[in-house]
């Protein structure tokens, strides 16, 4: 039934929200790649309006499941912050942040109203209940996270007609794969996802050639689960998982340790040390480290009995062992030709961080190898373009992405396939399948993706070792210059290059054919006032001197 008074309880819904949680002075929130993030104590006029965003995206989407999630990922525990999952699984549409920059900022309830009315106007969106919307809700383990999953609760039913369904305490993956199996029509509860990469993992495992017998050590693993959600679950998950001793560290319970603090995956790439709880006894077994919410994995080594420095395995090398393994499958389905069943569209996407090695590695197995700018929705865009799209950054955070169309293929194809003797090709078909089952079609997942990781090192009867000799990383060096501006800094070729301001670009080359294997960029950060320097070349020493002389040239023309 029309309502008699159109909007007016939407209106009077939206000023009863927005004076709950006023803006405090002097605030300033900025929906960036992870979303709003605070300290957790200040963060509720944020997730409030976060909560209005999501249900208006709900509504414009005709009732689309969205999702939002109340972390802060690898950041301090006392930190929290606020994410939008968009309807297909991904990150929420860049087209909307601006609004929800202004949303947030709004100063007062009345102000917030008329951005609410002017927005869906633009975006012929209606309201007044007519509609229907649903919100899934999530939080990490965060002391604030109950409190904050209220609030988004109270945004989200500011707009008439919407539906907040909380999904629990879970990794930030677990929500995205949700939402998006939620919109496909498939199941989509915890229990669920549970099933399915276990299930997938055990197919995996039973795929692998066994014409071996499995080494025991290869079997253990220790996970650092940065005292956050990611260790939880994996606790609940580990007796359900053949051919693998799992022991978790920083787990999480209660009295344990501090979240992400001196330990999970962002502290290992960053400092390349070992991670709380881990020390001599752990030499020579292979380790895995998760960050607070569970959506970045790297592995590490303890070198020695009496180093606290690892051998690290960031998202590049893990980039590279999935590459391999899903080359290997094409070529037993295709011929090294690819002329054969199954044609298909490969591609590796890196962003400008990931080690030069690690890209001339790609490269050498004849790979597509495409560059895009910082930021995990850069790469995840860049990846639905192929059959199968695998991106990485180097702090852990990616995954492999198979096109629908494709899998169609697939499955068409390992249905015409013979059983004959087992056959490979048939083998090979059913291990993609598997692949595309296990790993996060969403987003970034450190549990489905360790365990990837592990299928293929059994498959490939690889020890840590023999990962870690893929290739050898070339010394990087990162800097960071205070610039007044900058946005002065303009870069172009997926921000490999400076075109503004002018001759700077010049100055960089003529810096970098001084180093062997050298490479440097700059580019203006996107949460500070500060030029990130990165350096590469072939020993330390060189890296470091290329980085500062370009960081010199960055502060004498911007100052």
């Amino acid at each position: 039934p029309a309502m008699a008074d159109p909007g007016g309880s939407q209106r009077t819904a939206l000023l009863a929200a927005a004076s709950l949680f006023p803006v405090p002075d002097g605030a300033t929130f900025s929906y960036g790649t992870a979303g709003f993030r605070a300290d957790g104590s200040t963060m509720a006029p944020a997730v409030c309006r976060a909560g209005i965003v999501a249900a208006l995206r709900s509504v414009k989407l005709g009732g689309a499941a969205v999702g939002l999630v109340i972390t802060a990922s690898h950041n301090p525990v006392g930190d929290n912050g606020v994410k939008i999952v968009d309807a297909d699984g991904g990150m929420m549409s860049q087209a909307w942040e601006p609004f929800s920059d202004a949303l947030a900022n709004a100063p007062t309830p009345d102000a917030l109203l008329q951005l609410v009315l002017q927005f869906a106007k633009d975006e012929g969106i209606t309201l007044g209940g007519a509609h229907s919307a649903q919100v899934l809700l999530a939080r990490d383990t965060r002391p604030t996270g109950e409190y904050l999953l209220d609030v988004a609760t109270k945004g989200i039913s500011a707009i008439v007609g919407s539906v907040a369904l909380d999904m629990g305490i879970l990794t930030t993956p677990q929500l995205h794969w949700m939402v998006r199996n939620k919109n496909r029509g498939l199941k989509a509860s915890e229990a669920d996802y549970f099933t399915q990469i276990t299930e997938s993992f055990r197919h995996l495992l039973e795929l692998t050639p066994d014409d071996k017998g499995i080494d025991e050590l290869n079997e253990k693993l220790i996970v650092d689960g940065a005292n956050g959600i990611g260790g939880l679950k994996l606790e609940q998950i580990k007796p359900n998982l053949a051919r693998l001793d799992i022991l978790v560290r920083n787990s999480g319970k209660e009295g344990e340790g501090i979240l992400n603090e001196r330990c999970g995956a962002d502290f290992v790439q960053k400092e390349k040390v070992l991670p709380l709880g881990f020390g001599p006894n752990d030499v020579g077994v292979r380790c895995a480290s998760f960050d607070g919410d569970a959506d970045r994995l790297v592995y590490f080594h303890v070198t020695s009995p009496s180093k606290t420095s690892v051998d690290l395995v960031d998202g590049d090398k893990i980039l590279s062992l999935f590459v391999l393994f899903i080359r290997e499958q094409l070529d037993i389905i295709n011929g090294k030709d690819n002329k054969g069943l199954l044609p298909t569209r490969f591609g590796v996407v890196q962003t400008a961080y990931a080690n030069g090695a690690s890209t001339e590695f790609l490269k050498n197995l004849g790979l597509e190898v495409v560059f895009t700018s910082t930021g995990v929705k850069y790469l995840h865009k860049k990846a639905l373009e192929y059959d199968i799209g695998v991106y990485f950054e180097a702090n852990g955070h990616g995954t492999v992405l198979f096109n629908d169309d494709f899998v169609s293929r697939l499955e068409s194809l390992t249905a015409r396939l013979s059983e004959a003797a087992g056959s490979p090709q048939k083998q090979a078909a059913l291990r993609l399948l598997a692949t595309s089952q296990l790993i996060n079609q969403a987003v970034g997942d450190a549990i489905s993706g360790m365990l990837l990781v592990e299928a293929v090192l059994q498959h490939k009867r690889w020890s840590f070792q023999n990962w870690c000799d893929l290739y050898t990383d070339l010394p990087s060096k990162q800097l960071k210059v205070k610039v007044k501006d900058r946005t002065a800094i303009v870069t172009t070729d997926a921000e490999r290059k400076v075109c503004q301001p002018s001759g700077l670009q010049e100055l960089i080359d003529k810096e970098v054919v001084n180093y062997s294997h050298g490479r440097c960029f700059v580019r203006p950060s996107g949460t500070e006032d500060v030029v990130r320097v990165y350096a590469e070349a072939s020993t330390v020493e060189a890296a470091e001197s290329l980085a500062k002389s370009v960081a010199r040239h960055v502060e004498r023309i911007l100052g």
